[in-house]
Order: structure tokens, then sequence, then C-alpha cells
């Protein structure tokens, strides 16, 4: 068959370990056979953000904001046992928390739900779809080793000088000290963004905090998003025939576990995090849930939520099979292509898209899968396959849908 052209270039974001191994098998399988890929290419390997003082980590934000679209493969987030490995400048933040925070966006992620592969909540029946805060919080935070006894203080000096002091605490010893910020603006984007994401998929609309805890931080996101909610919303969520409700993080748990799905669950930056995590694996593997970066501008970053497969990477270098879930990856690639061919109006590429995924499904359901995935499957006779076969039956499935 010809080769699908594209007019309009995808951000390529490649990553670490084994899910960089992955995808180099994806693009020479699943995607240059048939597509005349264009991508304008960032290494985000963690040699290479080291090599660049972490610019390639915001070059690449910037690149995402400048074509629209973006694919991301699963990167390092550095902590003090990868400073020694990695012999790192210095421990670069997540370069997620610095891609979220330039494009100001939120992430949706959804289970992808096949049959087969049943929740391990009994009493779910539809996908849950976490809305994740993408800005601010853990992953912008300012952090202090408190070498002895003093006192820690929060100061805001306002322009005109004018300051606002409280006291954290009095230190008797050693410690440690944690800042953390939000800026009204991006939470109100998260608001919206949420709202008109359950409007466009007709789905209810949970979110959460703990405010009776945080009452100046955590509190002002539930106001924000009430007051934005009753101005803007309410009336077209009554329209709709779909609910916003807020309610405590603890208590939003307890209601997930017994609920049926089909619903939005919004969560601030490390509460959706957590609990997408959380709910992946309940629906059967982490490399089974698909997560996309919306910014208010209408800019979209695909990538995979689960990270680099660490312990497979080191039996890969040892020259040890690896069976390694590819779906996640597979699927960001799949969301960005469909959405830059949304976006261009290239019906083939959308086409593609879809039909990549029908591939991707069709082969678990026909009992072809992954170790993660046999371990769980409700399918008899299944065939377990290594990482590099997997990808070759999705292929095989394809050139039959094709």
């Amino acid at each position: 068959m010809e080769k699908i052209t594209m007019t309009t270039p995808l951000v390529e974001m490649d990553g670490d370990e084994m899910t960089r191994i992955l995808w180099k098998m994806i693009k020479d399988e699943l995607l240059l056979p048939y597509i005349d890929l264009k991508t304008e290419y960032y290494d985000l390997g963690l040699e290479h953000r080291n090599e660049t003082d972490d610019q390639v980590t915001m070059d690449s934000a910037e690149a995402t904001r400048k074509y629209g679209v973006a694919v991301k493969c699963a990167t390092i987030t550095p902590n003090a046992a990868r400073m020694t490995e990695y012999n790192l400048k210095e421990m670069w933040k997540s370069p997620n928390g610095t891609i979220r925070a330039a494009l100001d966006g939120t992430v949706f992620r959804a289970p992808i739900v096949v049959k087969g592969i049943e929740p391990c909540v009994r009493n779910w029946e539809k996908p849950i779809t976490l809305a994740r805060h993408a800005y601010g919080d853990v992953y912008k935070n300012t952090e202090i080793k408190v070498p002895g006894p003093g006192r820690a203080e929060l100061v805001f000096t306002a322009e005109d000088g004018t300051q606002i002091r409280e006291t954290i605490h009095n230190f008797t010893g050693a410690g440690i000290l944690q800042g953390i910020h939000n800026m009204d603006e991006s939470i109100a984007s998260f608001a919206r963004a949420c709202f008109n994401f359950a409007l466009d998929t007709k789905q209810d609309l949970w979110f959460a905090t703990k405010d009776t805890i945080s009452k100046k931080y955590d509190h002002n996101f539930k106001d924000i998003f009430q007051e934005i909610y009753d101005a803007e919303y309410k009336e077209r969520f009554d329209a709709a025939g779909i609910e916003y409700f807020y309610t405590l993080i603890d208590d939003a748990v307890a209601r997930v576990m017994k609920a049926k799905g089909g619903f939005i669950w919004a969560c601030k930056n490390y509460d959706g995090d957590v609990m997408s995590d959380m709910v992946s694996s309940a629906f059967g593997s982490l490399a089974m849930m698909t997560s996309v970066l919306v910014s208010p501008g209408g800019v979209y970053e695909y990538e995979a939520a689960h990270g680099t497969v660490q312990r497979h990477y080191y039996k890969h270098l040892k020259g040890e099979e690896t069976s390694t879930n590819s779906v996640a990856t597979i699927f960001a690639w799949t969301g960005a292509l469909r959405k830059r061919g949304e976006l261009d109006d290239n019906q083939a590429l959308m086409a593609f898209a879809d039909k990549l995924e029908r591939a991707t499904v069709q082969t678990i359901e026909a009992g072809k899968m992954t170790k993660d995935l046999a371990l769980i499957t409700s399918l008899q006779d299944v065939t377990v396959l290594n990482s590099e076969e997997f990808i070759k039956a999705i292929r095989e499935t394809f050139e039959q849908i094709m």
C-alpha cells in the first residue's frame, strides 16, 4: 500500500530504558511501513537531558506549543540512586512536570478496556477517567534540608514591599521543609477543561481535595471549581443530564470503589498521579492506560501513564528475554496521530490510528498477549509473547484489518 502522507509534523519526545526500546520497535514495525512519518525529534533520555542542563525538555514543550500535537515516551525522574547511576550534574525535575507547567494543561487518563481482562473491582462496568491537574504542587516545589534548630517561616512579599508572614515550625533539630504553590489562573483552566470534557463525553464529574485539613490551599481549589460551575456550566450540565459534585478525597476513594464507573474523577496534581495508577492497575495493568495532556489553547501531548519499566530494561541489557506490555505506548502514538489527522483534516491518518488501536485490542482478545496480561486474563489457553513478538503479532492483525 502507498504510505500515508503527513502535512504537519508531530513533536516526538524519546525517553528512557525499556520504553525507549519499545518506542523504536513500535516505529519500525507499526508506523514507518505505513506512514511517511514526519516528526520533530527531541531526545528526553536522561543522559541527553543531563548534557543539555534539561534545556531539551523546555525546547520540546515549546515545539509542542508550536505544532499543537506531541507524543512522549516514558522518562526517568531521577532520585539519589539515579544521580550516581547516570553521573548527573543535579537531580533534574520530572520532565512530565516541566512540560505540564509549560503548557498549563490538564491530564486525562482512562483505562483501555478489552475482553478477558476484567477489573479487580467487580462492580466496575465502565472506564473511569482521571483528570489530573497539570501544574504546581509537589511537581514545582522548593525543598530545604534543615541542618539544626531554628525557625522556618512562610513569607510573601508583595510588589509594594508589604509582607505576609507565617511561622511554619520552630525546629529543635534537623528536619526538612517543602514549599509548594499554585495559581488561580491555572486552577481555573483546570476546572474549565474538566467541565468541557464532561460535557463533550456526557459523563458525570467528581472533584475531590482535602479542604478540611488544608483550609486555604485545597479550599481554594474547591471554591474556584464551584464558582466557575455555578456561573458558566450548571445550566449546561442540567441540560445534558450530567452531574458535578465535590467531596473529600478520602470519601471519593470510598465512592469510587463502590461505583460502576463511567465518570470523570478530577484530582489535584499528586492525587491524580497516584489515583490514575491505582485505577489503571485495578482495571488490569499500568500499561493499559491512555494519557493526554490538553492545554487551554488546544495543544495536545500524548504519553503512556506508566514508567520506564526499569526491571525489564536491566534484563534486556543482560540479553534476557522480556515480555513488556507496549499497549499504552502504542495508544500514545495512535492518539497523537489521530489528533494530528483531525487538526489537518487528514482522514487517512485518523483511520490508520483507529485501525491500529483495533488491531491491538483484537490481538489481546485473540489470546496473544504479554506476561502481565496473561497472569490476570480470564481467557483460556493464551499465548504469552515476548516484547518483540507481541508488537509483531499486532502487525499481523493490522495487516488482516487493512
